[in-house]
């Protein structure tokens, strides 16, 4: 069976962290990784006026980034699914899990 996890952090280190987590996991019960593959950082970028009224010259940028990680396991047992069940991962963090 394989499974095929993506993470999706605004935080980087945090994302790390939990990439260093789930693959310490994978490595002690025996199954196969291949990852953690980046993949692109998507910038959301947001023009706001400073002035409620006037002023238009006058704009400020925001800028969202979003970091994605892949991660994907091969010959996974149900020990490898029961521990990645019972991981907590912190606030902020997306993960995807697709059984393919």
């Amino acid at each position: 069976m394989k499974i095929r996890l993506q993470i999706k952090a605004y935080d980087y280190r945090l994302m790390n962290q939990v990439c260093d987590k789930i693959c310490s996991i994978v490595t002690l019960t025996n199954a196969n990784l291949k990852g953690p593959v980046p993949l692109p950082t998507r910038r959301k970028i947001y023009c706001v006026l400073r002035s409620p009224h006037v002023n238009k010259d006058a704009r400020e940028h925001f800028e969202i980034k979003t970091y994605k990680r892949l991660i994907d396991i091969q010959n996974s047992s149900l020990q490898t699914i029961d521990s990645l069940k019972q991981l907590n991962l912190p606030a902020g963090i997306d993960l995807c899990v697709n059984f393919i």
